[in-house]
């Protein structure tokens, strides 16, 4: 069941009558937001229940294990809470990576002449897995920190987990964000009809029209045979990449952070115009933002952060990059990707703490380069992402080094597409409120027409073709 289509907003519609209409009645709310949350991931496999209930089960345990005595030193809660991490990760590693890693030995393998008796297990990759797995880490984490109190309800822990709104790409809710938000009934009021409705449009509008345009008419076929193509259109595929990973992921978490405002829930910022960044740490904390402090307060942070000297820090940043890439997918591509970035904020932090930049770094010709050199280097990452493998991505770079005198094929609709992709970046963040504000003043009947109006304007302009969400598979 996906965001933009009707079995969901039939879903959507059902669940926000049944939500609100059993508001005063909380603990029966939170069984049936639960149902509907289980029927959403169902609609893909029933199968994977068993994954949420599993994932669910894991966090409350060991949650009420290393809750005991927050914060006393005790060498079994350590123990206790490796054990939970490890039984995350396992999972995640079972489903995501290990075909990738027998791939690996086999290849290591053969080329010592050997042939061990390893054979792929080919299972089928469960939706969401990877943000299942983070969202169950944290609780446990945060728990053993002593930042958040154990929750003796499995009700609530299994329902932090599979929240549908979240569940399948994101926004990272954090336990501590979420929890407290389930222990009383919701006030409407908090909650502004015409805002949440203006980003759930807004979504749309970037996934069904911008998004699947680009993919449908331009990236998806350079990057299937990019030996075929121009060198001009290589180039702008990259940047066309750049505007429709950015349409459709913050169209996700768009959509996903209204859905949940309507039933009764705030979820975190997940962009912030990450194409505006001055440097590679500028834009960590501009793209993805959840999975950014996630990787820092989890990972990084961990490792001791930039508390031990300078080549301390190279490594924890480099060790923590380079997982944040593989853990979008078992591909050599993310692990470039993720490397990539790594170096890049290497030599980011190395810049920032320079004389030079001290002196020089605030002025607008310094900021103006700062600008450029961030996208290039963004873009030139996502040319690895997107790339199927390896090989895909060294026949692209080749394209681009040597021309193969191709003319353009580029469809005169990626201008204006491009155009409309800048335009909702760099559109102020508060234009949305202050629109909510002024169909608010007008009454529910306005809301209704522009909601429909809009809706209607979207769905004529959307290609006949589609483009599933690029971090459904992640």
């Amino acid at each position: 069941m996906l965001f933009p289509t009707i079995d969901f907003g039939l879903f959507f519609a059902f669940a926000l009558w049944l939500v609100w209409s059993l508001n005063s009645r909380n603990l029966l709310k939170k069984w049936v937001l639960l149902a509907l949350s289980l029927a959403f991931y169902a609609s893909w496999d029933w199968r994977f229940l068993l994954l949420l209930f599993a994932s669910g089960a894991i966090s409350y345990l060991v949650g009420l294990r290393v809750g005991q005595e927050a914060g006393a030193r005790r060498p079994w809660r350590k123990a206790v809470l490796a054990l939970g991490i490890a039984l995350d990760l396992g999972i995640l590693g079972y489903f995501k990576y290990l075909d990738f890693f027998i791939a690996q030995a086999l290849t290591l393998a053969h080329a010592f002449g050997l042939n061990p008796p390893l054979e792929f297990v080919s299972v089928t990759l469960p939706v969401a897995i990877s943000f299942l797995t983070f969202h169950a880490i944290s609780y446990i984490v945060d728990v053993y920190r002593g930042r958040l109190r154990a929750s003796r309800s499995p009700l609530d822990i299994l329902l932090y987990i599979s929240f549908f709104p979240h569940l399948v790409a994101g926004p990272i809710v954090r336990a501590h964000e979420f929890l407290p938000q389930l222990a009383s009934p919701r006030r409407a009021e908090d909650f502004g009809l015409s805002e949440n409705m203006l980003l759930i449009l807004g979504g749309l509008f970037k996934k069904m029209v911008i998004a699947n345009y680009l993919a449908v008419q331009f990236v998806d076929p350079v990057f299937t045979d990019p030996t075929q193509v121009s060198r001009f259109d290589l180039v702008m595929a990259v940047y066309a990449y750049a505007i429709q990973i950015y349409a459709d992921f913050s169209a996700y978490t768009d959509i996903a952070i209204g859905v949940a405002a309507l039933l009764g829930y705030r979820f975190p910022q997940n962009f912030n115009q990450p194409y505006r960044a001055l440097g590679p740490g500028d834009f960590w904390r501009r793209w993805h933002m959840t999975l950014s402090t996630w990787l820092r307060d989890y990972l990084y942070i961990p490792l001791g952060g930039n508390r031990h000297g300078a080549l301390m820090t190279v490594r924890n940043l480099m060790l923590t990059m380079v997982l944040g890439g593989l853990w979008h997918g078992a591909n050599w591509t993310f692990l470039i990707w993720g490397t990539l970035h790594g170096v890049a904020l290497v030599v980011d932090h190395a810049y920032r703490h320079s004389a030079f930049c001290a002196r020089f770094g605030r002025t607008r010709p310094a900021m103006a380069l700062d600008w450029f050199v961030t996208l290039q280097l963004v873009c030139v990452g996502w040319l690895f992402f997107r790339s199927p493998s390896l090989d895909v991505a060294t026949q692209y770079l080749a394209g681009i080094w040597t021309d193969n005198g191709a003319a353009s094929t580029m469809p005169g609709v990626v201008w204006p597409l491009l155009a409309a992709g800048v335009f909702t970046h760099i559109i102020p963040p508060d234009s949305r409120l202050r629109l909510g504000e002024w169909l608010d003043a007008r009454g529910l009947s306005a809301q209704i027409g522009f909601g429909a109006v809009a809706m209607y304007v979207i769905i004529v302009m959307a290609p006949s073709a589609s483009a599933p969400f690029i971090y459904f598979q992640f």
